[in-house]
């Protein structure tokens, strides 16, 4: 892009957002924009498609902060007539108050890479989206998606998710962007992992609550327990085991690299809704034997404090 073109796009217009907006709102305008100008979604609709390279450009700048502030500097003074372009390069104006005596074409070569005299340019990122199960972000996946090209035509790519990938993570196709005359860009894809039933994650650690009976805390008990992998472990419950404790199993979390995290197991001893019988009766008895001891009597002092 020559430096001219650039200096003279408003890109907050472009994306409808104030010259002063933060930079989560900038992010939350730009996918909202993209999601609704996106070639998947348009079906060769040329405008809307301009639409999309303008709005992904001027997130290109706006979400660098470095290329934010160097692009602000290079406005204002456009917007002052601090400087033109002539065939000698840029002249007038106060440039060298705002650059500290440089020449504004430098910003432009800063923001784009190279010297102010540039080469044949690489095609455009582009981004997209996609949404994996929580066992494929555990164990990795390929994405088979239907893209659509520059010309509105569909093309089939092929993208390999690695393990223990999570929710909000980017993986790069390379030469899947838009073309160039330097070649193709590259196509980033986000990821988006559904919530799955049983288990959930912190950090490489996999997270499961058990449900187990109160005879069985009480008792002490051992439990299998299903894992990701499609098999159980047993896991040893001790005697007087608290609501809420969390065992540990070794080595069945995520796999990442070299690390492997744990299986991180939480237990939630469940109360019956309703007593009858002969459970009734021993449950009454339990009762009267343990009268003389007061569980809430910690609770009541530390209340007094």
């Amino acid at each position: 892009m020559a430096a001219k073109d650039l200096y003279e796009k408003d890109f907050y217009k472009v994306l409808g957002v104030d010259k002063k907006a933060a930079a989560d709102e900038i992010k939350k305008k730009y996918r909202a924009l993209a999601r609704d100008l996106h070639p998947d979604k348009t079906k060769g609709d040329s405008e809307k498609e301009e639409k999309f390279k303008a709005v992904s450009e001027a997130y290109e700048i706006l979400s660098d902060a470095k290329k934010r502030a160097e692009y602000d500097e290079a406005r204002s003074l456009f917007e002052r007539g601090g400087f033109r372009q002539s065939q000698g390069g840029f002249q007038g104006g106060d440039f060298h108050d705002v650059f500290g005596g440089g020449n504004p074409q430098d910003i432009f070569a800063t923001l784009f890479g190279g010297s102010g005299r540039r080469g044949p340019r690489k095609g455009q990122d582009l981004q997209t989206e996609a949404t994996i199960t929580f066992r494929e972000s555990v164990f990795g996946t390929t994405l088979d998606l239907h893209l659509a090209t520059d010309r509105g035509q569909a093309q089939n790519i092929s993208a390999r998710v690695p393990t223990g990938v999570a929710d909000g993570a980017k993986i790069r196709v390379k030469g899947k962007g838009s073309a160039g005359e330097a070649g193709p860009g590259d196509l980033f894809i986000q990821l988006h992992v559904k919530p799955h039933p049983i288990f959930s994650r912190k950090g490489e650690n996999l997270v499961i609550t058990l449900p187990v009976t109160f005879a069985e805390a009480a008792l002490g008990a051992d439990i299998k327990v299903p894992t990701m992998a499609g098999d159980d472990v047993t896991v040893r419950i001790a005697p007087g085991t608290p609501n809420g404790r969390t065992l540990r199993v070794k080595g069945r979390g995520i796999t990442k690299g070299s690390t492997t995290g744990d299986l991180l197991v939480t237990v939630e001893v469940q109360v019956p809704q309703r007593v009858d019988g002969k459970a009734l009766e021993a449950l009454k008895s339990f009762a009267e034997e343990t009268a003389t001891e007061d569980v809430r009597s910690d609770f009541v002092s530390k209340a007094k404090i």
